[in-house]
C-alpha cells in the first residue's frame, strides 16, 4: 500500500512535469495540467472530513486520472518525467488548482441557496 501511495505521488509530480514540457501533445498536456493541479491543491473538491465519500477523489478520483494521461504520453516521456519527478525533493503546490476547487465550492454554494431559498409566492 505505500509503494502504491508513493507511485501515486511521484506520478503526480511528473504530470505536473509533463504539462510543462513542450514535448507533450497538447490534449495530454492539458489532462495532465488538470489532473495535476487538482492533485496538488491543497484543497480537495469533497473535503476529507466528511466520511467515506471525503476519501473517494483520494483514492479513486485521482488514481483514474493519472492512468488516463498517462495513457496519453508517450512511454519514453513519460518514464523521464517519473524519473525527474522521484529526484525531486519538494512536491509543488498548485495555486491554479486551489482556484478551481475554491471557485467550484463557491458555484456549488450559490446553486445550492437557490435551490433552497425560499421564494415569494406569486
Amino acid at each position: 500500500m505505500k509503494s502504491w501511495a508513493s507511485g501515486v505521488k511521484r506520478d503526480v509530480i511528473a504530470l505536473f512535469l509533463a504539462a510543462r514540457d513542450p514535448r507533450t501533445p497538447w490534449y495530454a498536456k492539458a489532462m495532465a495540467g488538470l489532473v495535476a493541479a487538482y492533485a496538488l491543491s491543497p484543497f480537495d473538491l469533497i473535503p476529507d472530513f466528511i466520511p467515506v465519500v471525503g476519501y473517494l477523489d483520494d483514492l479513486v478520483v485521482v488514481p483514474l486520472g493519472i492512468w488516463l494521461v498517462v495513457r496519453l504520453i508517450p512511454p519514453d516521456l513519460m518514464q523521464e518525467f517519473r524519473a525527474d519527478a522521484a529526484r525531486m525533493q519538494a512536491k509543488p503546490i498548485s495555486h491554479a488548482g486551489a482556484l478551481i476547487v475554491f471557485a467550484l465550492w463557491i458555484v456549488a454554494a450559490v446553486l445550492l441557496l437557490r435551490w433552497f431559498w425560499p421564494r415569494p409566492a406569486t
